[in-house]
């Protein structure tokens, strides 16, 4: 993959987050629990679930993310970001306009029916907070040296640019999945 700006990268899915912030405090939070738990009509997750599901990754991934930022980090910090064929691939997969797919979620990763939506919502918006403050202190690390394990096996490490990419394609993923679950049911 060819380098991109890593600033420019970086604000992109800034933006990218702070639109799943301002979903989640101006729709999701609104809505009752009711509708929140309300399954959708084909069977599938109802809108809590699907922010229960990122909250599981985002509790896996948050914390691998500040101790890579945290680590201390001696070299030059580029003003580029090359994405592996790897990290491009698990990308490609959760981009709502690419994966087009449908996956099974990892048997860890299914969310109960029987949530407690509004601590599920409040969830999903601090772990949004908490992303937007490490793509900030990302400004000043080396998306490409600092390495974290896949929730799937440890044993394979992607780039720090690569895990924030495919973190936030698939948060766009499932709110997508959420707000088209906001439509059915008629709200």
């Amino acid at each position: 993959m060819p380098p991109v700006n890593k600033n420019q990268f970086l604000d992109c899915l800034e933006r990218r987050v702070e639109s799943h912030l301002q979903e989640a405090v101006k729709i999701f939070q609104n809505e009752p629990d009711a509708v929140l738990l309300q399954p959708a009509p084909d069977g599938g997750w109802s809108m809590a679930q699907c922010l229960d599901h990122l909250n599981g990754y985002g509790y896996y991934y948050l914390p691998q993310i500040a101790k890579g930022l945290s680590k201390p980090n001696k070299a030059a910090h580029p003003h580029t970001f090359t994405s592996t064929w790897l990290g491009t691939y698990f990308t490609r997969l959760m981009e709502p306009s690419t994966g087009t797919k449908k996956m099974k979620a990892f048997k860890n990763h299914i969310p109960r029916p029987d949530l407690d939506a509004p601590a599920v919502v409040a969830a999903f918006i601090q772990q949004q907070e908490t992303l937007l403050t490490y793509l900030n202190q990302a400004r000043t690390a080396d998306l490409d040296t600092i390495k974290i394990p896949i929730s799937i096996t440890k044993w394979v490490k992607l780039k720090l640019g690569d895990v924030l990419q495919f973190l936030i394609a698939h948060n766009e993923r499932h709110v997508q999945q959420a707000k088209r679950h906001l439509v059915n049911a008629g709200v």
